[in-house]
This record gives structure tokens, sequence and C-alpha cells, in this order.
């Protein structure tokens, strides 16, 4: 009789939901930006540089993947 000491593992169906929800907001961010980039084109460069960070950093990536990824491995929205 030999016991097994590894635990079973079950995959979540949220990380495939997860990573299918951060495709869709690579999409959306690159429209968006797409869609701006005549706007944010005509600021002086050193006006443009503040503009996409703060695009590409804050408001797609730490704002809602932070909540996102949370609960990918949880199932809460709340944060870490």
């Amino acid at each position: 009789m030999s016991i097994d000491p590894r635990p079973t593992y079950r995959p979540s169906w949220r990380k495939p939901v997860g990573m299918f929800m951060i495709l869709g907001l690579i999409a959306l961010w690159a429209v968006l930006v797409g869609s701006l980039s005549g706007l944010i084109g005509r600021l002086p460069m050193v006006a443009q540089v503040p503009v996409y960070v703060f695009l590409g950093l804050i408001w797609i990536w730490i704002l809602p993947l932070k909540r996102l990824l949370s609960w990918m491995e949880t199932g809460r929205w709340r944060g870490f």
C-alpha cells in the first residue's frame, strides 16, 4: 500500500480566462493609443513621454492588471 505524497492539482479555469482578458486589454490599449497618436504626436517630445508612460504603465498595466492577476490566483477581485 503506497500513499502518493504529491497533492492532487486541479487547474483553475480562471487562468485561461484571465490570459484572454489580458490579451483583450492589450488589444484595447493598442487601439486606444493608436487612435490618440495623432493628438499625442502634436505635443512636444517632453510632454509625450509622460503621457505614454501614464497610458502604458499605470493606466493599462498597474491598475487593472493588479486586480486581474489577483483574481486569477485567488478568485477574489480585492488587491494583494
